[in-house]
């Protein structure tokens, strides 16, 4: 089994889905037989029969079961967890954190559902409301688009002029040859370094012939070193822009290998990672991503050739400065040496001030800046498979910045007009007689306004356009205020101040042999993004007119583009 019981001396030993093992020795607690049974929980909440997949993970766990039978002896309980109560339970969880509440309260679940040895009031008492909230609530919201273009523009910068540089390094070293022979030129110390590696002044002094103060006196050996592999601050900006390009978790892109990297063709990668709390997962990267990664993979290529089978392995490898080599980390100093990377290169806020980089806050700031038109239409568009809809709610859709929250504010508006607009019926008039317009549609009269003259106009033909008479062209409905519409033909057919009278029968029959021209030449998605509301509605439009006079207009329409004013771009012949 991936997780086993250690009896003597009391323990568990561990086995998770990348093959790493760990164990946690529990040898020496004042209760150990409450421990035993925590620990009976703790084994049916590790991989693969639950989600902790991580030794950090597991850690927590076991730090509670150390903490639980702790503090329950000091208040003289020394049974099994048979023996709690939910009196002595709400006690201790009362009065410890979010954290050592939550695993201890899933522990014991997890062992009331193998053993089934808790009391009736205890299980439920352990599976209810928890006392004390878990980790930091706070929404993390994503940085603003100004912070956000500032560091991927840096990133991308930084990238694009080392990758530049290593080239012309690569190219001057083919140039090259050995120092002893040609000289001490840039193209003979790259030439070198080409064959020695990222190896110290000393080192290059030794075979270059010359000692290493020589080296340091003839000067630029280190910018050599820096051209030819890697340094700390690209390696950086590499992750980082990654991370910006890809919407992977930080300890997924920490840890990734070049294993990991499976090409679906010459444009595709399914990148393979692994998130610590959960397991391996895997995603298809955006293409500018799989760009990133395929440059990344050239720029290391020399230093990764002279490292050792494990560090050559690893995806991220950079020196930390020139003759100095080092495997790209996560750790406390990593973040340092990020933030001395902000302050280098002057990545400010919208303060003024450096910017606080959070690479979990980058993952956000992904998904925020997001085009949704990527989403393919489900009924819930994942951002993350193992988060739930209220912690994507919570995390990246209530979290917009101001312009986002601008633009959506903006399409919920237009959505509500267009409904309103649409819940009106079209405006036909039969026959054509002021009479009619005002007996029929009165709610339009009395919306618009209309008086005895504008009436007389849109059904003598003075107001028409080119399938219905408009009330008022300087409405500014589709286009500024007092300015004739610019509004395309189509676009009458939703329109409230449009009026269809039998003589646009033959206009309107035009128009929908153009839709079907359309619908002939585009993809049906595109169609009814573009056209689909307008073919709808015209089907109604002529639905009103009496048949005798559609068989009339039928005989006057040709189906060719010419029979309407259209744009060069919108022809279909």
């Amino acid at each position: 089994m991936p997780a086993n019981i250690i009896e003597d001396p009391l323990g568990i030993d561990c086995v998770f889905s990348d093959g790493a093992t760990i164990q946690f020795d529990l040898n020496g607690l004042s209760n150990p037989r409450l421990a035993r049974d925590l620990l009976v929980g703790l084994v049916e909440l590790i991989h693969p029969h639950g989600s902790l997949d991580a030794a950090g993970s597991v850690g927590h766990y076991a730090q509670s079961i150390r903490d639980m039978t702790r503090t329950l002896a000091a208040t003289g309980f020394t049974g099994k967890a048979r023996d709690l109560r939910p009196a002595r339970l709400a006690e201790y969880w009362i009065g410890s954190s979010g954290l050592r509440e939550g695993c201890t309260r899933r522990m014991l679940q997890a062992f009331h559902v193998v053993t089934g040895d808790l009391a009736a009031d205890v299980a439920e008492f352990a599976a209810g409301r928890a006392f004390n909230s878990q980790g930091n609530q706070r929404q993390l919201p994503p940085y603003s688009e100004a912070e956000w273009d500032r560091l991927v523009q840096t990133c991308r910068t930084i990238v694009d002029e080392s990758y530049a540089v290593h080239r012309q390094a690569l190219a001057a070293a083919e140039r090259g040859q050995h120092p002893r022979d040609g000289g001490w030129t840039p193209e003979n110390l790259r030439w070198l370094l080409a064959r020695l590696g990222p190896v110290s002044s000393k080192d290059f002094g030794v075979e270059a012939g010359c000692t290493q103060g020589a080296v340091q006196q003839r000067g630029g050996f280190c910018q050599a070193s820096a051209e030819m592999f890697p340094t700390n601050d690209a390696l950086i900006a590499y992750r980082l822009l990654f991370g910006a390009y890809s919407g992977i978790v930080p300890d997924g892109i920490d840890d990734l290998q070049v294993d990991d990297i499976d090409w679906a063709g010459d444009a595709t990668i399914l990148l393979s990672y692994l998130k610590r709390r959960t397991a391996t997962e895997s995603v298809t990267l955006p293409r500018h991503a799989v760009r990133l990664l395929e440059q990344w993979l050239s720029y290391s290529a020399l230093l990764r050739s002279f490292a050792d089978e494990h560090q050559r392995r690893r995806l991220w490898l950079g020196l930390s400065r020139p003759g100095h080599f080092v495997i790209g980390t996560s750790s406390a100093s990593a973040r340092m040496s990020v933030q001395r990377w902000v302050i280098r290169y002057g990545v400010k806020n919208d303060d003024g001030v450096p910017l606080k980089i959070h690479r979990s806050r980058i993952r956000t700031t992904h998904h925020a800046m997001r085009d949704t038109r990527t989403w393919a239409g489900q009924g819930r568009a994942t951002i993350d498979p193992n988060h739930s809809p209220d912690v994507e709610g919570d995390h990246y859709l209530s979290a917009p910045t101001s312009s986002q929250r601008r633009a959506i504010e903006a399409i919920v508006e237009d959505a509500q007009h267009d409904l309103l607009r649409r819940a009106h019926p079209p405006v036909v008039v039969t026959e054509e007689q002021t009479v009619a317009l005002v007996r029929d549609y009165p709610q339009l009269v009395s919306t618009l306004a209309l008086e005895d003259t504008v009436i007389a106009e849109l059904v003598g033909g003075a107001r028409d356009v080119f399938v219905a008479a408009c009330a008022d062209q300087l409405s500014g409905l589709h286009g500024p205020k007092g300015k004739p519409c610019p509004a395309r033909p189509w676009v009458c057919l939703l329109c409230p101040l449009a009026v269809f009278t039998p003589r646009h029968a033959a206009n309107l029959l035009r128009l929908k042999a153009f839709f079907a021209r359309q619908w002939r030449q585009m993809p049906a998605a595109q169609f009814m993004a573009v056209f689909g509301p307008y073919s709808q509605q015209i089907e109604q439009v002529l639905d009103h007119f009496d048949p005798a006079v559609l068989a009339h207009a039928r005989g006057h329409v040709t189906d060719r583009d010419d029979e309407m004013p259209l744009r060069p771009e919108e022809s279909t012949q």
